[in-house]
């Protein structure tokens, strides 16, 4: 802790003079002195009157005792014998009552006896003489001197009383010196080494008289005083340090701050706000704020009221965003938003205001780019689906409002997947781009053009009837017709397929219209590509296509309630003993009531509509969770055919979904067979070669479904690594009556032979066929003649 600092009358002990107690002692003294004086008065006075009272009983001893032996001779009776009394010697009475003289004067004689002086001290008595005549004498008795008497008297009282007072300032000094003076001065010397630095020194608390309760008092004044200086430099240091902080936050702080006085006056400006302004702190102190912040309307130009003006009239936080726009100095324009509330003192009285400027310049940039990405497709350029559908929307509302006429054009363009295929999507993106710039302008100006995904656009024609809609999507379809894509050495020739939907009173439904056109296009793709179809209610390829979507529907439903089940159907060894259990895994749904679904009526739309790749991972994922809860049984290896959709092969995550679901349930790997499709297979080549090779290297094994019902299935077969084949059924279920069946299913089991894959020979319906399998050399067989798929209820049944 720091040391005690005095005030500027700082104290020390040599400028001080500690006469306190030497006063005290001399109130004290001279009060006795004068209590003395008064008392010597006052006994002087007694004394005095005692004196010559004394004096007077002295005389009037004396002659009360002279006048006894006057009577002693009472036979006197001549004045011869009272003078011959008067002349005897009466020395021995006058030393007894100290009588320096006495004179009797008896009828005209006057007796002396002794010296009379001037000073002497004369008491006249009278004194009955007893004779004939009864005469009285006058006894004038002569003392010593009243007052030297008085003054040796006042002497010796005032040397007494002198004495005892000097005794007694004595005596006073050395208590006062114990009671007063030392425990004072222990007490300056105490707060002189407090005053000093010595924050540890304590006054004695050890009396119990009042120094005692003073010291008590002042020691705990003392410590409260610490305690608080305590307090006070924490308080300081951290008033330093939010001082600093403020000081510092205010200098890297991302906004401008200004600071003004009660009028309005700027007092302070951070960095931020210097260079946001284009003023500089000093230059701007005590300048008017309005002369420094200019606000507008960035969309109007029009001027703005500062909220600092409001914020001081109003006595609250006053806010400015949303287009405002700062004029700087040197006339350039930055987008900010404003803040200002106001600051108040203790009494809440308001004695300035904060203004924060915050530069909004880049986040209204990336806004109003939010806004045009959320509204245009990154790639072309075009408006994007969401936006489409909401210009769809207003043309909607006003065809219900005006009974105003619109027509929608839907269009997929016809081999571009070619294209991806051949070059790449980095060539299928810049193909995109370019159709996009090339279909701007084939449209009308007003009409809406967007991409809606993928290679699909979508054309609003507003007010437009059926004819001119029927010609425009027929130039649209012709421009693209006669487009040649060029990329490196390659040439494609590019045709559109364009789905026509009028919109009008009657047709208001928003995702009517854009399934009719969906359907449309897929009719005109069904009719031959490159062309145009306007949507009929009647035509049955729409009607073929409305029954899809339906089960789109009908499969969304199942995926939330839970209906997908799964079923098995075992695969027999035909060329031993069947010593592992190997089963294909089939999928059904339910209805809403229960009733089962062959995949035959689903599959197809979920193929259509790209459902499969969640399918099928419903699927891995289901048989991955119940392969996880049993080990191998028996000592046999289980062998779980899983089947693979083509759309599931272009699915980019499908590697790394099998990963981590096997990692999750820590499957086997080794126990499950993929199934692929030949078509699917040679559809997406280059990615089943990836995803087989990489899944094969953890013990996967796969199998090539379908098999010899494509033109090139030898072709492909070398390059597949394939564990197995799985033969066509079309060529097993006829091949005991038809020959050329049999050399099909026969060549196909040598050439996988050769090539050392195991065959599967599908749709083994009867004995003969069986016995015809075994002849050729088929390895297994599947079908109902070993049994109908089953639903797998317990986990054991794999």
């Amino acid at each position: 802790m720091s040391e005690p600092v005095a005030d500027s009358h700082e104290l020390h002990r040599d400028k001080i003079s500690f006469t306190l107690p030497t006063k005290i002692t001399g109130i004290v003294f001279w009060g006795m002195v004068l209590l003395g004086l008064l008392a010597s008065v006052y006994i002087l006075a007694v004394k005095e009157n005692e004196l010559i009272s004394f004096y007077e009983k002295q005389a009037l001893a004396f002659t009360h005792e002279l006048g006894n032996l006057f009577h002693y001779e009472l036979d006197l009776e001549t004045d011869q014998q009272i003078e011959k009394l008067l002349l005897q010697d009466y020395s021995w009475l006058m030393e007894k009552y100290d009588v320096e003289a006495f004179q009797v004067d008896y009828k005209d004689s006057k007796y002396v006896f002794g010296v009379i002086e001037d000073n002497h001290k004369s008491i006249q008595n009278q004194l009955g003489v007893m004779s004939k005549e009864d005469s009285v004498a006058v006894v004038t008795v002569y003392l010593s001197n009243l007052d030297i008497a008085i003054i040796e008297l006042r002497k010796n009282l005032l040397l007494s009383i002198g004495l005892l007072v000097l005794l007694f300032g004595l005596i006073l000094q050395l208590i006062l010196q114990r009671v007063l003076s030392q425990p004072f001065m222990n007490m300056l010397d105490s707060a002189e080494a407090f005053i000093q630095g010595e924050v540890d020194v304590r006054f004695d608390e050890s009396r119990q008289d009042e120094f005692g309760y003073l010291s008590r008092f002042i020691n705990r004044a003392l410590l409260s005083l610490l305690e608080h200086q305590h307090k006070l430099e924490k308080s300081q240091d951290a008033l330093f340090k939010e001082k600093e902080l403020a000081e510092v936050t205010l200098y890297s702080i991302m906004d401008g701050v200004i600071t003004t006085s009660s009028d309005a006056c700027v007092k302070y400006m951070n960095p931020v706000a210097e260079r946001l302004t284009g003023w500089t702190n000093q230059r701007a102190r005590d300048v008017e704020i309005n002369k420094i912040i200019k606000l507008i309307n960035e969309d109007t130009c029009e001027r703005l009221e500062n909220p600092l003006e409001k914020c001081l009239e109003k006595n609250e936080i006053k806010r400015l965003d949303g287009h405002s726009v700062l004029l700087r100095v040197d006339g350039e324009h930055v987008a900010i938003e404003v803040s200002a509330a106001p600051m108040r003192n203790a009494t809440g009285n308001v004695v300035g205001a904060v203004m924060v400027l915050q530069d909004v310049s880049h986040a209204r940039h990336l806004t109003r780019q939010l806004s045009y990405q959320a509204s245009h497709d990154a790639l072309t350029g075009l408006y994007n689906r969401h936006m489409f559908e909401d210009y769809l929307k207003v043309a909607l509302a006003n065809v219900k409002e005006e009974d105003r006429h619109h027509a929608l054009l839907y269009m997929d363009l016809d081999q571009f997947k070619i294209v991806n295929d051949t070059c790449g999507h980095m060539a299928g993106d810049e193909l995109l781009r370019q159709l996009g710039a090339l279909l701007k302008g084939s449209v009308r100006e007003g009409d809406i053009l967007a991409r809606l995904g993928g290679d699909e656009f979508g054309v609003l024609l507003e007010d437009c009837p059926v004819d001119m809609a029927g010609i425009i999507a027929d130039k649209i379809r012709q421009l693209v017709k006669e487009f040649r894509f060029v990329w490196q050495d390659k040439t494609f020739e590019i045709g559109a397929s364009i789905g026509v939907v009028c919109i009008n009173s009657d047709n208001l439904d928003l995702a009517n219209i854009l399934s009719e056109a969906d359907v449309a296009c897929y009719t005109a793709k069904e009719m031959g590509r490159n062309r145009v179809h306007f949507y009929e209610p009647t035509d049955e390829l729409l009607a073929e296509h409305h029954g899809l979507m339906h089960w789109v529907n009908i499969v969304n439903e199942a995926f939330e309630a839970d209906r997908l089940v799964l079923f098995k159907q075992p695969i027999k060894s035909l060329q031993g003993p069947d010593l592992d259990r190997h089963c294909e895994i089939l999928i059904r749904m339910l209805d809403g009531e229960g009733n089962m679904i062959q995949p035959g009526a689903f599959i197809p739309a979920a193929e259509r509509y790209n459902l499969m790749p969640k399918i099928d991972r419903w699927v891995i994922k289901n048989i991955f969770s119940q392969l996880e809860k049993m080990g191998r049984i028996d000592g046999q290896l289980r062998m779980v055919a899983i089947n693979l959709s083509g759309a599931t092969l272009a699915d980019d995550g499908l590697l790394e979904y099998i990963r981590a679901t096997g990692l999750e349930f820590g499957v086997n790997f080794e126990e499950i067979c993929f199934e692929i499709t030949e078509t699917a297979a040679i559809g997406n080549l280059s990615k089943a070669l990836n995803l087989m090779r990489e899944l094969k290297k953890v013990g996967c094994r796969f199998a090539l479904d379908d098999f010899g019902s494509g033109l090139s299935s030898f072709t492909y077969l070398k390059n597949l690594p394939v564990d197995f084949i799985k033969i066509d059924g079309s060529f097993v279920k006829d091949m005991a009556n038809d020959p050329i069946d049999r050399a099909m299913v026969e060549a196909i089991t040598q050439v996988g032979h050769v090539m050392k894959i195991k065959t599967i020979a599908e749709w083994v319906e009867d004995e003969q066929t069986l016995t015809y399998l075994r002849e050729i050399g088929v390895d297994y067989a599947q079908g109902y003649y070993f049994g109908m798929p089953d639903r797998i209820v317990e986990i054991k049944e794999l």
